[in-house]
């Protein structure tokens, strides 16, 4: 590992003050090595203070591009709106400012391919904040499987939803702030399979809309080039188990809920007895996100080979497909 990566201090910013913001910025502060919050952005410039004197943030800043020119962050973290997602990282990349931005990574793959033209261009980190691929119990996972322990993967299983109460005018529903299930949490049952599986051959969705056009259930069923289905499911309507279960020739592994934020897993064989692993996962479980970028900031690479942007392209391809099948559309693409 690079020395410097161990040793020298990343000064950190983050644009957007909101509720994963702040559990960004508790575990930076708490769990990130060699990191700083240095400073911190929001239209609101007393709530950028406001945030900040929270963490004993030395600079607070009432514009985004303010923040970005000062020369007082080495990598931003974006924690905008979806819809904010493309505008704030081209502003950052053009400005010189290494980018990890909040899922989902924007609005369309069109965005999507402009951000990461936009990284090559200026030869800048990039990276979409997906921090469950980070987590211990994951990379667990992900061992188990490539050793082929439950054998060829058939199907998965994952579902995400929670009650909210309908808002027309709140984040979750409003399609101006790009509302819907599918981009705030359905993200995470399609991330899973995607890892796990790969880019699926076909894709099959039907939801159930809210009065503002946005989708309330999503439920998605895919198959894969290799042979294997997954069946996922998002909603604001109920609070599900938020669980995922990999079904393989041999066994199965069982995430338990919150599966994308997990503190374990089961793993069944057949005809044996079911083994719980136990993992880590310090804080709310974003530091191992940050972890990562620092390190990938340290080597040099401008984007993380983990994580890569083609996966986030990808990804990205999936939730247009799925939004055209339910019909949902944001006003921003009009």
């Amino acid at each position: 590992m690079d020395s410097t990566f161990q040793t020298s201090i990343t000064r950190w910013g983050i644009i957007g003050c909101g509720k994963i913001a702040e559990k960004f910025a508790d575990d930076l502060v708490a769990d990130v090595p060699n990191a700083v919050l240095h400073a911190v952005a929001s239209r609101d410039l007393e709530r950028a203070k406001a945030f900040g004197a929270k963490y004993n943030t030395p600079h607070a800043f009432g514009s985004y591009e303010e923040m970005l020119k000062s020369g007082l962050i080495d990598v931003v973290y974006i924690a905008t709106p979806h819809a904010q997602h493309h505008e704030n990282t081209l502003l950052a990349l053009e400005i010189g400012v290494p980018v990890l931005c909040e899922k989902a990574f924007a609005i369309n793959t069109q965005m999507v391919k402009e951000m990461i033209a936009k990284s090559q261009e200026k030869k800048l980190f990039l990276m979409e904040a997906i921090w469950t691929r980070f987590h211990p119990a994951i990379n667990q996972i992900e061992e188990i499987i490539k050793a082929g322990t439950i054998g060829e993967i058939k199907h998965i299983v994952a579902d995400f939803g929670f009650l909210a109460t309908y808002d027309e005018n709140a984040r979750l529903f409003n399609p101006a702030l790009t509302g819907g299930s599918l981009y705030d949490i359905g993200i995470y049952p399609l991330f899973i399979s995607k890892l796990l599986l790969g880019k699926p051959s076909e894709v099959k969705a039907v939801a159930t809309l809210a009065p503002t056009g946005v989708d309330m259930n999503c439920s998605m069923s895919l198959a894969f080039p290799n042979g294997a289905t997954a069946s996922l499911f998002s909603t604001f309507a109920a609070k599900t188990d938020t669980t995922c279960t990999i079904y393989g020739t041999k066994g199965k592994i069982f995430i338990a809920g919150r599966f994308h934020e997990t503190f374990g897993f089961t793993l069944e064989l057949t005809d044996e007895t079911p083994q719980f692993f136990e993992t880590e996962r310090k804080g709310w479980g974003y530091s191992y996100e940050a972890i990562d970028v620092q390190r990938c900031l340290a080597e040099g690479r401008i984007e993380n080979d983990r994580l890569p942007l083609q996966f986030s392209l990808e990804l990205m391809e999936l939730l247009c497909e799925i939004r055209s099948q339910i019909g949902v559309k944001y006003p921003q693409e009009a």
